[in-house]
């Protein structure tokens, strides 16, 4: 029998987080989950809710909510060792994807959560000024963070319009951005890299923003981070490539480019970069693997 804390984000995915919530503890309490619930959408007091149920003996933390609802907690979730359960009831919900869960469908989810034994995880850690934090999706930085901080600081209009907007706004005015990247590789061996670039991620998982698949084949429990750029292209050429991102066919471009990393250093004149959608904050950054961090219950890896 586990003891779960049921976290719940009630506003996640256009607030269908209470919902999901409400089927979930009936379907998990059936089951003979004893669960502590620990609802809400303000960061610290979920935090402090959680560390206490988790200092009282919980075993197992079952998310709704989306990429950023899991952010805010993993270093909670690491350190406890506790095992992730994920109901994805966000709008991205790109680590649902990367994990094979049926992120349209919360009753699929809940079926793989209670059949599935526990499978380890990746975690990228950033260090990012005074601060660490964790990361199971991906770090971005460059034209995709621009339109994030553009975004974030309009007020109108509300949903996928919003980023529509800033995206044609930073196009206006967009040049390639001058990137030091210091790489680590599988070996151990040390590179520098100086490059002007579009955009610059750091994968854990495949992908970001809903689908975009900027480090598509990335792979959960390899060990390794992807280091995806995307060389200087013209402003049309761009845009034509986020349908490519959504197929995961960017990879064939030219101005593609992938290296295979334990950790790497990012550094670029006013960028900030985003890591599982949140904000991290302005450059230089540094990322790491940390292999096997998380247990979480999903279907076995393909690889």
């Amino acid at each position: 029998m586990r003891r779960a804390a049921l976290v719940v984000n009630p506003i996640s995915g256009r607030r269908r987080g209470e919902a999901i919530a409400t089927v979930a503890a009936e379907r998990l309490q059936d089951a003979g989950w004893t669960l502590d619930q620990v609802t809400g959408d303000d960061l610290p007091s979920v935090r402090s809710s959680l560390r206490a149920v988790l200092a009282g003996g919980v075993d197992t933390v079952v998310v709704v909510g989306g990429d950023g609802a899991l952010h805010g907690i993993l270093d909670l979730l690491v350190t406890s060792d506790a095992t992730l359960g994920l109901l994805p009831a966000g709008t991205g919900n790109d680590l649902a994807r990367a994990l094979g869960l049926p992120y349209r469908d919360p009753e699929a989810c809940l079926d793989l959560l209670l059949a599935s034994p526990p499978r380890r995880i990746d975690l990228a850690r950033v260090r990012c000024g005074e601060q660490e934090r964790l990361v199971a999706t991906v770090v971005a930085s460059g034209f995709d963070s621009k339109v994030n901080e553009r975004a974030n600081a309009m007020r109108w209009p509300r949903g996928n319009m919003r980023y529509n907007i800033a995206i044609l706004a930073e196009l206006r005015a967009f040049a390639p951005i001058p990137f030091v990247l210091e790489l680590t590789d599988a070996g151990g061996a040390t590179s520098r890299v100086d490059t002007d670039a579009m955009l610059v991620a750091v994968g854990n998982g495949p992908s970001f923003g809903g689908g975009l698949r900027i480090a598509h084949g990335a792979v959960l429990d390899d060990g390794l981070l992807d280091v995806c750029l995307i060389r200087p292209v013209s402003r049309s050429l761009l845009v034509r490539t986020f349908p490519k991102l959504q197929r995961g066919t960017h990879v064939t471009m030219p101005e593609f480019e992938r290296r295979l990393v334990r950790s790497v250093r990012l550094d670029a004149p006013d960028i900030v970069g985003y890591g599982d959608g949140e904000r991290l904050g302005p450059l230089p950054l540094s990322v790491e693997i940390v292999p096997a961090a998380l247990a979480v219950l999903a279907p076995a890896s393909e690889g």
